[in-house]
């Protein structure tokens, strides 16, 4: 059995009244903006049809598309169309209804000369996940921006000028009391930092590190670093004469640093105080000239015996201290032959 409102539906889609329902229903999409095809649909409104010089329109633009079916791509809006301006583009918020979903975009439109003007239609690209791409577009608007009324039976007036206010010192008064406030709390903090301050203590100081223990420190610890074991042989007896002829420049005050090794072996030779330690200068700085000149690769025993004539070098050229019995407590202090005190 059909129903009432069945009947009633089929009465107003056809005949006259059909016809007249149909016209309204379109008249209705054209009037709101709103145009569908496919799945996808676009829907624009405008809050107002007209504004003042320089006031704004609110435009809103809504599309409808199902996201299992295909995406919409949103056009780029110019900032300026047909003498109107853009001054704000709102993001796009997303709005979920059911398995659809609507995308909004807000618009502030503004125009600045007077007049009838049209807001164009967006083109928006929709594209199926099958089939071909197709295009749908919002209705466009007429705006109409109009002057501020003026009256222009009353004459043109002026700009006036400038009007001076008298001031007091009771206009600062605020910034006086302040300006006050802030130098008495300086005052108070300086005041109590300098009565509260504390001496710090002296550091204890450790015991100064003699040169002949500060070198064979760095020899430990170029030991240590194992790097002839690493196959970085030239690396460890250039550090290792490093080492030594910084020793010999510190010890006997004579440059080492910059001399080639016949040079350094020439001046120890006639060095007073060196010259007792010619034959062990020799092995070390030879050895090390073969290791990091001629590529000759020494075996292990070779290297430890290169870091301990190092060390010998270094322990018996200490300076060695006497203590003698002298006058009232004094003591001699005698050095071995060749150091300078």
């Amino acid at each position: 059995m059909t129903s009432v409102s069945d009947h009633i539906l089929k009465v107003l889609l056809t005949g006259r009244a059909g016809i007249c329902c149909r016209l309204a229903f379109c008249f209705l999409l054209i009037a709101t903006g709103s145009y569908a095809q496919g799945d996808a649909r676009v829907n624009a409104l405008l809050d107002v049809k007209q504004i003042t010089v320089g006031d704004q329109a609110r435009m809103f633009i809504n599309v409808t598309n199902d996201p299992a079916t295909g995406k919409v791509i949103w056009p780029a809006i110019p900032d300026t169309f047909n003498s109107l301006e853009v001054v704000e583009k709102g993001k796009i918020d997303t709005l979920k209804n059911g398995a659809k979903l609507t995308y909004r975009q807000r618009l502030l439109i503004t125009g600045f000369d007077s007049g009838l003007f049209k807001i164009p239609a967006f083109v928006f690209t929709v594209a199926p996940n099958s089939g071909t791409p197709y295009t749908i577009q919002s209705d466009s608007f007429t705006l109409q921006v109009l002057t501020v009324a003026v009256d222009t039976t009353k004459g043109f007036k002026g700009i006036k000028g400038i009007i001076y206010v008298k001031s007091s010192w009771r206009d600062y008064i605020g910034l006086i009391a302040g300006g006050i406030l802030f130098v008495a709390l300086v005052a108070f903090v300086i005041i109590y930092f300098v009565r509260n301050k504390r001496v710090a203590a002296p550091k204890p100081q450790g015991p100064v590190e003699s040169l002949q223990d500060y070198a064979l420190r760095l020899l430990r610890e170029l030991d240590a670093r194992q790097l002839w074991q690493k196959k970085q042989v030239k690396e460890y007896y250039v550090e290792l004469t490093d080492v030594v002829r910084n020793y010999v420049e510190m010890r006997f005050q004579t440059s080492a640093m910059e001399l080639t090794t016949d040079e350094l072996l020439s001046k120890v030779a006639y060095h007073r105080d060196m010259q007792p330690y010619h034959d062990l200068l020799s092995q070390i700085l030879n050895m090390a000239d073969l290791a990091k000149f001629a590529k000759f690769q020494p075996m292990p025993q070779e290297h430890m015996d290169a870091m301990d004539k190092a060390r010998q070098f270094i322990e018996r050229t200490r300076p060695v201290i006497i203590e003698t019995p002298a006058a009232e407590g004094e003591s001699v202090r005698t050095n071995q032959p060749g150091e300078k005190i």
